[in-house]
């Protein structure tokens, strides 16, 4: 059996099938607002913290106006904050098995999201897991997003494990690179996006969900 005194679990497109649903409301303002965005231009930034991504955005769509792009930026959140408030937010396959095989061995875990702290209490709420875990490292709670290995950094120091002993679970390729950065293995269950073999590379395995992580956890 692989021993790990701590798992730490990234949020959108592992725990939450939530990208798709940030690239419909993305797109559906977009749509309305006649800005030319895209599914390509969304999986550019998958993986990225929301300060990023509009930073990003300002640049790409600058002709419009800087009012007009905040206003795009701010419809769209809401929109996807209104999914979320629905309660519709699907689970990915194997959350609560995971976290039953975690807690069966006593393991401590915790989130470590480029999301804002808000929404991943809303979402980790809504799904009666929020108590199931010791602590979150959110956006606000670092200087430097993913890929830069701050945030799980970050989170180690708060288990209070060894890098070498911490498990990070990742679905995008930002979050594999952070955790290959500060030197904690990971493994990671793709959403979206399939790695190419640099990044396979990086990681401890590729599994297709969160409930093989359990058997390949005791192989």
């Amino acid at each position: 059996m692989k021993k790990f005194d701590g798992v730490i679990f990234d949020m959108d497109g592992l725990l939450f099938d939530t990208e798709l649903i940030y690239y419909e409301s993305s797109q559906k303002i977009a749509d309305i607002m006649g800005f030319p965005y895209s599914k390509e231009l969304y999986l550019k930034f998958l993986g990225v913290s929301d300060e990023e991504v509009q930073e990003n955005y300002h640049i790409i769509f600058k002709e419009y106006g800087k009012e007009k792009v905040e206003e795009f930026i701010q419809r769209s959140y809401a929109d996807t904050i209104e999914a979320f408030e629905s309660g519709k937010v699907p689970m990915k396959q194997g959350v609560r098995e995971l976290l039953g095989y975690l807690e069966e061995q006593q393991i401590p875990k915790m989130v470590a999201s480029s999301n804002v702290r808000p929404a991943i209490e809303l979402l980790l709420k809504n799904a009666d897991i929020f108590d199931r875990f010791e602590g979150i490292v959110s956006a606000e709670d670092v200087s430097r997003a993913k890929p830069d290995p701050e945030i799980f950094r970050k989170a180690v120091g708060f288990l209070k494990t060894e890098p070498e002993k911490t498990l990070i679970l990742e679905d995008s390729s930002h979050g594999v690179t952070a955790a290959h950065a500060a030197g904690i293995p990971v493994i990671m269950v793709p959403d979206l996006l399939q790695p190419d073999e640099e990044l396979r590379s990086k990681t401890l395995h590729v599994l297709e969900s969160l409930i093989d992580v359990p058997a390949y956890l005791n192989s």
